[in-house]
C-alpha cells in the first residue's frame, strides 16, 4: 500500500478492557445510551433493544460476548450502530454498548501489525487482535456477531 488511496477509516470503539477497529463504513451512527428493554431469557450479553429510526435495534455488549462482565452503563456509554451487512437480520442494523465516543483514525500497512496474542473464547466473534502505533485492538467477526444476534432473536 501506498497513498491515500490506501488507507481506510476506520473507528477505535472503546470497551472495559479492550478496543475494537472497524471500517467507518461498518457503522451508521453513535448515539447516545438509552437503556435497552430486555427480553425473558436472552443471554447475559443480549442487553434488549431500544428504538431507533422506527426500527427496533438489538443492543449487545461486546464485553459478554468475551465472556466478561457487563459493565454498567456511565455518562459515557454511547451505542455504535453497526450495518447488518451480511443480510441475517431483518431491521438491517445492531447496536454495540461503548465505553465512551469511537475515535477515527486512518488505517494503512504502515501503522498495523498483527498480534498473535488472544483471550477471548473460540466462540467469540473475534478475526483477530492487530497492533497499531500503542494500542492493541480487536478486529470483530461481524458477519459471526449477526449470525448469533439472528440465532438470539429466533430464541427469544
Amino acid at each position: 500500500m501506498t497513498g491515500a488511496d490506501d488507507e481506510v477509516y476506520s473507528l477505535l470503539i472503546p470497551l472495559t478492557e479492550d478496543r475494537l477497529i472497524v471500517p467507518r463504513a461498518c457503522v451508521a451512527e453513535v448515539v447516545r445510551f438509552s437503556k435497552p428493554q430486555q427480553q425473558p431469557g436472552a443471554q447475559d450479553w443480549m442487553l434488549g433493544s431500544i428504538s431507533w429510526n422506527t426500527r427496533e435495534l438489538p443492543i449487545i455488549s461486546y464485553e459478554g460476548l468475551l465472556g466478561k462482565p457487563v459493565p454498567a452503563a456511565t455518562g459515557r456509554t454511547r451505542i455504535v450502530v453497526f450495518v447488518a451487512s451480511a443480510g441475517q437480520l431483518k431491521n438491517g442494523y445492531f447496536g454495540v454498548v461503548t465505553q465512551g465516543f469511537p475515535q477515527l483514525v486512518r488505517v494503512n500497512r504502515d501503522v498495523l501489525r498483527l498480534d498473535a496474542t488472544d483471550g477471548w473464547p473460540d466462540t467469540a466473534p473475534v478475526l483477530c487482535r492487530v497492533k497499531m502505533i500503542n494500542e492493541y485492538p480487536l478486529i470483530p467477526d461481524l458477519e459471526k456477531l449477526e449470525l448469533l444476534l439472528a440465532r438470539e432473536s429466533l430464541q427469544a
